[in-house]
């Protein structure tokens, strides 16, 4: 059966993962829906490995409709332990420069048309997410930067925004003075969905442009994002190759029991249908 240890989710610019050996591509079938493309297994230096390309290969799906559900409960279904995800955010602070790249540790949830549970249906769950990102897999991804010699930050506070337009002055001047450090249009429901599905979630946050609040740089546009994302692209495969192969052995962290009191439904009233559909997520707390 296929398997994999980490699963990487490929943001704007990166639709494939360089070092991969025994790729093949597979489909999952999911109650959810199709995921975002094919996903690609194969082997990191001896690490049993899957990628899936946020937007589909070639740009194709919206940050409001990607399927995260199908995502998540697909890379569940692979046995993944770790998502590491990358996305291109822009920077609400002077410090955080383009090129730099951020781990972020908080999220504000800025987004609106997006379904973000597993949960409903006749099931109630309800996760503790005080701290989105696991510390665990954050330490490892900071390290992993540090060693490429990149500009990194360890922690911060991402807004996420409904897109798919950039923001207006007045929005971007109302984040900064809330304290956040970076903007994006993605990351959730990513965190929330592999919180309760129990798998560790971590960001490398690839910094392309300053948003629109510094009127001293040029406005962001989609062009400024991916020129400067190609010039970062090769730095953020390098630090994921590091990471990958200095994984913790043993989960320290509370993502892998994040359940373990979320279900207050009684399990005798939860629909057939809707423990089949969990069965990967819900299955070793209710049969």
């Amino acid at each position: 059966m296929d398997q994999a240890r980490v699963g990487i989710i490929g943001g704007s610019g990166l639709y494939d993962l360089e070092g991969m050996t025994h790729v093949r591509e597979v489909r999952v079938n999911t109650p959810f829906g199709d995921t975002s493309d094919l996903i690609k297994l194969g082997n990191i230096e001896g690490v049993h490995a899957a990628f899936l390309p946020r937007h589909g290969v070639g740009h194709r799906i919206s940050p409001s409709e990607l399927p995260s559900k199908a995502n998540i409960y697909a890379l569940k279904s692979l046995g993944v332990e770790y998502i590491i995800a990358i996305s291109t955010v822009g920077s609400l602070k002077e410090k955080i420069k383009p090129m730099d790249i951020v781990i972020p540790d908080q999220i504000i949830d800025r987004t609106f048309l997006r379904p973000d549970t597993f949960f409903g249906n006749g099931i109630v769950g309800h996760i503790a997410f005080a701290d989105p990102y696991c510390p665990l897999l954050s330490n490892v991804l900071y390290d992993a930067v540090h060693k490429t010699g990149t500009r990194a930050h360890d922690g911060g506070t991402v807004i996420v925004m409904e897109g798919p337009q950039f923001s207006t002055r007045a929005e971007s001047e109302l984040y900064r003075s809330w304290g956040a450090d970076i903007i994006l249009m993605t990351a959730l429901p990513e965190a929330k969905l592999a919180r309760e599905a129990e798998i560790c979630y971590g960001m490398m946050a690839i910094v392309t442009d300053y948003d629109c609040w510094n009127e001293l740089s040029e406005t962001v546009s989609a062009e400024m994002v991916i020129s400067n994302l190609k010039k970062s692209i090769g730095v953020a495969k390098k630090a994921l190759r590091h990471a990958i192969i200095n994984l913790p052995v043993k989960k320290d962290c509370a993502c892998g029991h994040a359940l373990e009191n979320a279900i207050i439904t009684d399990p005798r009233l939860i629909p057939p249908k809707a423990k089949e559909d969990l069965s990967i997520i819900i299955g070793k707390y209710i049969k």
